[in-house]
């Protein structure tokens, strides 16, 4: 029997869907009922059962790291903030923007992306991290800028093939690399535009939403930026405008098929002063080639005028064959494809609106 795993983080708690063998999908929650729950993360390294990590936000008590290892279940919190920023950083956590559990090359390890912009690694399965005091400490952090919605460090992408290869990507700091651990960081943003400012291509400051990772290909990425979409087939070293076709280059999201080199998906927004579906209409964009054509995927979706936003972490793919494709919106509507994106359906509706969605095989 295959079983998929969906979650749903809202702004007021997390929902969690399941579905058998292709069956009818049965949701449960909200779990952390009140709490906005911006980041969610399914270990599947951790076995019997996927470890369920969340980033719950409670207007009363902070932020908070969440596990359970019983598909929801329990949930324990630890004792001691398993996030916190040193006295010496002279902060606080604000919020914590991505959990990312590193690959089977490094068992045990989960990383965090916070606001404030910060990047922290644990080696227990979630339970306690530290902080990576370099990016912390890079030469350039005084002068990153918060973006709209904060400075935050939302995205985070590991490399199958060496555990010290890691990019990150902050608001509006622009993607950041290492190869050595976390030791030391560049940026890597050649080729991004910035188009906010007086100079469009600086070095850093780009305005970053999303970076997706080809399956196939860990070299080749895809960027959502604040105006543009882009692909980089050298780890970030350079990007290239892959917008032509799109309704419009602006927009939050981006995902990877999970096994078909070249396929991704984007979800375009009118404009950073309008942030609505483009052209009011309710679709997903996906291309088979890379970037170099997009086709729009709206076969069971709303006909009607449509104005639920898709968030940078609210579009996801699972690992199933054919693929699961997953959107929310801001509307509290959940879409699900059983098909790669072909076509779509409702799997929920009048939800808080959707921040996060996170979706795997888990049996």
């Amino acid at each position: 029997m295959t079983e998929v795993l969906l979650t749903v983080g809202t702004r007021k708690g997390l929902f969690l869907g399941r579905r058998r063998d292709g069956g009818t999908w049965a949701f449960d929650g909200p779990h952390f009922n009140a709490q906005a729950v911006y980041s969610v993360a399914i270990d599947t390294r951790h076995g019997p059962a996927p470890r369920l990590l969340v980033g719950g936000d409670s207007a009363h008590w902070g932020p908070s790291v969440f596990h359970s290892d019983d598909l929801g279940r329990s949930w324990t919190e630890p004792k001691r903030p398993a996030v916190k920023f040193p006295e010496f950083t002279g902060t606080s956590l604000e919020r914590v923007w991505q959990l990312r559990p590193a690959g089977p090359e490094a068992p045990g390890v989960v990383y965090a992306g916070t606001e404030p912009a910060a990047l922290f690694r644990s080696e227990d399965g979630g339970e306690s991290f530290e902080l990576v005091r370099p990016l912390w400490e890079h030469p350039t952090r005084s002068r990153w800028v918060p973006g709209g919605g904060g400075e935050g460090l939302h995205t985070i992408v590991t490399d199958p093939r060496d555990p010290r290869v890691l990019t990150v990507a902050v608001s509006t700091a622009g993607v950041f690399r290492t190869q050595d651990g976390g030791a030391s960081w560049a940026p890597a943003n050649n080729g991004v535009a910035a188009v906010f400012l007086p100079d469009p291509n600086p070095e850093f400051g780009q305005c970053v939403h999303k970076i997706a990772q080809d399956p196939a290909d860990p070299d080749r990425l895809y960027l959502q930026n604040h105006w543009g979409v882009y692909r980089s087939d050298n780890a970030g070293r350079q990007w290239t405008d892959i917008g032509a076709g799109l309704p419009s280059t602006f927009g939050f999201a981006a995902a990877t098929h999970p096994r078909r080199a070249g396929t991704a998906y984007v979800f375009p927004i009118t404009a950073d002063s309008d942030r609505v579906p483009a052209e009011n209409k309710c679709r997903v964009f996906r291309t088979e080639d890379a970037g170099r054509s997009w086709e729009p995927l709206s076969a069971g979706l709303p006909r009607e005028a449509h104005y639920g936003t898709v968030l940078r972490d609210a579009l996801c793919t699972d690992d199933a064959d054919p693929a699961g494709v997953y959107f929310g919106n801001r509307n509290g509507e959940v879409h699900a494809s059983a098909d790669d994106g072909d076509t779509w359906r409702l799997l929920a509706s009048h939800l808080p609106d959707v921040l996060c969605v996170r979706a795997a095989v888990i049996g």
